[in-house]
């Protein structure tokens, strides 16, 4: 950001409302598929440094997690459902190609705000608080952006976490038992509606002249 600050200066800030949904999974639970239908919303802004880049940051609410549905029919039925919820800051950089299609890449902090997670049906005593999952998560973002009508944007996005958010023993039937680190690992599709991009532009142009 200060190597840019002198263009950045000059700039319009840009808006941006933000709203989706997720699909999820945790790689590392013995549970696969991206089945985990979780909110995604926010707002944030891109600061332009350059003619076709920007840099943008959010802040988010961002649910993730998995589920499978039950397997069995007795008690030990196979079900599995996780919720996390997390508030994000996401930063990126930007390239756009003819005011159309933009990709992305960065990384994401986010902070664990609430957990709920049921096996084989039944609530488990994982919470907040209990310590189970990390308070923070830090992913990898890749950003494609595809721009729909003026200012609405349709927006897909990639997480994977970078760090692990849990490490978890599991016991099968026969007694064996075994470790895995768990990773949140996320699809999101959002759509984006941007402010001031207009005046941001011809600031530019002015620039340039």
């Amino acid at each position: 950001m200060l190597l840019f600050s002198n263009e950045i200066a000059a700039q319009i800030i840009k808006g941006q409302a933000i709203a989706g949904f997720n699909l999820s999974q945790v790689d590392g639970d013995e549970v696969y598929g991206f089945k985990r239908i979780g909110a995604n919303f926010g707002a944030g802004a891109m600061i332009p440094f350059g003619k076709n880049w920007d840099v943008s940051i959010e802040a988010t609410f961002n649910q993730k997690g998995a589920f499978q549905k039950a397997q069995y029919n007795d008690s030990l039925n196979g079900a599995y459902k996780l919720r996390l919820n997390y508030v994000e800051i996401p930063v990126l950089i930007h390239y756009t190609d003819k005011d159309f299609i933009s990709a992305g890449v960065g990384v994401s902090f986010g902070r664990l705000v609430g957990v709920n997670e049921w096996e084989h049906d039944v609530k488990t005593d994982t919470d907040l608080n209990s310590g189970t999952y990390d308070q923070n998560d830090f992913c990898f973002v890749g950003d494609l952006r595809l721009r729909a009508y003026g200012p609405l944007i349709v927006n897909l996005r990639y997480q994977y976490s970078l760090v692990k958010i849990r490490t978890r023993e599991f016991t099968n039937l026969a007694g064996d038992t075994w470790e895995r680190d768990q990773f949140n690992n996320v699809i999101s599709f959002r759509l984006i509606y941007m402010f001031n991009e207009d005046r941001s532009r011809r600031s530019f142009q002015r620039d340039e002249e």
